[in-house]
């Protein structure tokens, strides 16, 4: 094909969605097509093992790749922070950059918003992210006892089971510790159940397993600010000594100014074709919005992100190679909920059925944290 009809297809974000949209739309289109990744970072971090590091599971160097691999595939990696994105010019900005596309993939995730509440970042502590992650690890490392509250600020956030995966793992770290008996583990969210998308056997199924390991759960509660040494929720002072807290989740400032947002600042997209208001114009993973029938939106969460990836590239693969037919995003997701001691339980259903999703959940044991695990590994392995 002359070089006058190669199209330009850009991916925004290196994370599950981006890596997994670039890698599969240069295997289906090779040399018809130049797929460049714009990602500011120049290290991956395997998001669902953060939680195994803080509880002293997993060592860094185990749970990020750079994206040398994605290189050697052909794809043209661009490490910069994307500005603005033009979808009349067709064309993004990424610090000196400017990059035009004939199609583009936005996967830009949530954006972490500490400064909505004053003294978060001071006094806190969260595992979204490697230095996150790092710092609460070496907190729990010194903590020898006390009252731990684990906090939701706001919704929606990433992953719905972080949370609740966190208090569980820290309870059974103390457990090994055998600092339990001298600890306390609260929960505080403003949702009435855990995972309330999943529905109500699916929360009933994650308190019951935070009751049996004596960790209080105090649902519809908001926080509302931050003091030293103590969380202020629903107009009472909650005391802790470790205080853990899932920050505000944001849209990224450049979806917000590119148009491409919805009321609720995320971009909405069809369910089934994961395209935005542009028909040239795709979003995935955690900075898309998708409405449930039961009013609620998609979970933020890298196994949707995933095959959220697989169905746009085959889609743009089409439309370049001149076939209108489309695949569908399906809205099914599978996720596991580790709980400490080595075992995990396991969610898995049809997040598209009506009038709600309908799901799953797995008791908890040793064969779905083997299972977690292996995950890890294939991920790790297959695509950095």
């Amino acid at each position: 094909m002359a070089e006058s009809h190669v199209q330009r297809i850009v991916v925004l974000g290196g994370g599950i969605g981006g890596q997994v949209a670039a890698t599969r739309l240069k295997q289906k289109l090779r040399a018809n097509a130049r797929v460049i990744l714009v990602e500011r970072s120049t290290q991956f971090t395997f998001a669902p093992s953060l939680l195994w590091l803080i509880v002293g599971k997993r060592r860094a160097e185990a749970i990020t790749r750079g994206y040398e691999q994605l290189s050697r595939r052909g794809i043209e990696v661009v490490h910069a922070s994307v500005t603005s994105i033009d979808t009349v010019a067709r064309e993004i900005q990424a610090d000196t950059l400017t990059i035009e596309y004939d199609y583009l993939v936005v996967a830009l995730g949530a954006t972490l918003d500490l400064e909505r509440v004053p003294n978060l970042a001071e006094h806190t502590f969260h595992p979204y992210d490697l230095p996150s992650a790092e710092r609460l690890r070496d907190a729990l490392a010194r903590f020898s006892g006390g009252r731990v509250v684990v906090a939701v600020a706001s919704l929606p956030y990433k992953c719905p089971a972080a949370p609740y995966e966190t208090a569980m793992l820290i309870d059974g770290n103390l457990r090994e510790r055998g600092l339990r008996s001298a600890s306390q583990v609260e929960l505080y969210t403003p949702e009435p159940l855990p995972l309330p998308v999943a529905g109500p056997y699916a929360g009933y199924s994650v308190a019951a397993e935070l009751a049996a390991r004596a960790i209080g759960f105090h649902p519809r509660t908001q926080l509302e600010a931050v003091e030293p040494g103590a969380l202020r929720i629903g107009g009472e002072a909650v005391s802790y000594d470790l205080a853990v807290v899932i920050p505000p989740h944001r849209p990224p400032e450049v979806i917000t100014a590119s148009g491409l947002s919805g009321p609720n600042g995320w971009i909405p997209v069809d369910r089934s074709t994961l395209r935005a208001r542009a028909s040239n114009v795709y979003a995935i993973g955690d900075n898309s919005a998708i409405l449930l029938e039961n009013g609620m939106l998609l979970p933020k969460a890298g196994v949707f992100a995933h095959a959220e990836a697989e169905v746009v590239a085959e889609n743009i693969a089409r439309r370049v190679n001149g076939d209108l037919r489309e695949e569908s995003f399906d809205g099914h997701g599978t996720c596991f909920l580790e709980t400490g001691g080595g075992k995990s339980g396991l969610a898995t259903g049809d997040f598209f059925a009506s009038p709600s999703p309908s799901v799953a959940m797995h008791r908890p044991g040793r064969v779905w944290h083997s299972a977690k695990v292996a995950f890890e590994q294939y991920w790790l392995r297959r695509w950095l």
